[in-house]
């Protein structure tokens, strides 16, 4: 008799767990793997094997800011965490600096629209950053923090790649000095939005991959003229689908395309049907940066090629 009371309160303990487990996305999205999915690199030259883009590339994902869904929050460690259950990916992320010149992930100049604090993050310190909890894009409160950067590049490494977004008021060094102390040189790409910005970033840290806006044919000449190689850049070619090509133009380079479909072509996927993220890979984009990583994923992944070179670095 008290053998089945004990059962009965297992069961009821165990059935109020799962009642209570947060749900890892809406009715449109992919079932979650058991497992998270991970993007493994030992060192710089296989990140400069794992970017040189050849016909048997892998088609994937960039998280733009960390793929925020509902119950997590726009640059998250927990939201990036989320991204990895249903795909590889790289993570967008966002760096700004506190008063105290301590480097967090923040999108905003200002905390009201993703935390339950005010003010601006470069008039604040970060002892008050730390006090905070972060807001879904629903407005939700979570019980998440705002991460440092230093967290966010030793939580990458075997994981999953970063491309790191470089708010105005950040001083190009202090970021690099995070991914050399890290030792995340690997991992960490640096997004850049003008050329001159680009050839200043190559000249800190020659090691590093860079995310260069390549729009179109004169945008390439621009940026050979910077004097930076072909080997260290990843071409982000903007906001509107690129004819196959410029993509094209690109691949002879060696150079992967990242095609932002944030905005538009993502509303876009979302009326006409997800198959249109596969017809941008079809044209030649190599990467989609997405507001939708998870749908996105799910309907490139049956043009993952068999037996792929770079299929190697992809683990489970």
């Amino acid at each position: 008799m008290k053998s089945t009371r004990y059962l009965l309160l297992f069961f009821l303990i165990f059935t109020f767990s799962l009642a209570c487990k947060r749900p890892q996305s809406t009715e449109e999205l992919v079932s979650a793997e058991t497992t998270s999915h991970s993007i493994r690199l030992f060192d710089l030259e296989e990140t400069l094997d794992f970017y040189s883009w050849t016909a048997d590339r892998i088609p994937m994902v960039s998280a733009h800011r960390g793929g925020p869904y509902p119950g997590f929050p726009e640059n998250a460690i927990e939201t990036f965490d989320n991204i990895l259950n249903y795909t590889p990916a790289i993570i967008e992320l966002d760096v700004a600096m506190t008063l105290d010149s301590v480097l967090v992930l923040m999108h905003d100049d200002d905390l009201e629209r993703t935390t339950n604090g005010n003010g601006k993050v470069n008039e604040v310190t970060f002892d008050y950053i730390q006090s905070l909890y972060l807001e879904d894009n629903e407005g939700n409160l979570t019980e998440f923090k705002v991460p440092t950067l230093k967290e966010a590049l030793l939580w990458s490494k075997g994981k999953a790649l970063l491309t790191v977004d470089i708010k105005r008021s950040v001083p190009f060094e202090k970021v690099i000095e995070e991914v050399r102390e890290t030792e995340s040189e690997a991992y960490a790409a640096l997004i850049s939005y003008t050329f001159p910005a680009a050839k200043k970033l190559n000249s800190l840290a020659p090691e590093l991959m860079l995310s260069v806006t390549i729009r179109n044919e004169k945008e390439i000449k621009r940026l050979e003229e910077t004097g930076i190689p072909w080997n260290r850049v990843i071409a982000f070619t903007g906001l509107a689908e690129r004819n196959p090509e410029f993509n094209k133009a690109l691949h002879d380079r060696g150079v992967f395309a990242i095609l932002g479909v944030l905005g538009n072509l993502d509303q876009s996927a979302e009326t006409r049907g997800d198959q249109l993220y596969a017809s941008f890979i079809q044209n030649g984009a190599d990467i989609l940066a997405t507001d939708r990583p998870i749908e996105a994923a799910a309907a490139i992944q049956s043009l993952v090629p068999k037996n792929s070179s770079k299929a190697k670095y992809f683990a489970r």
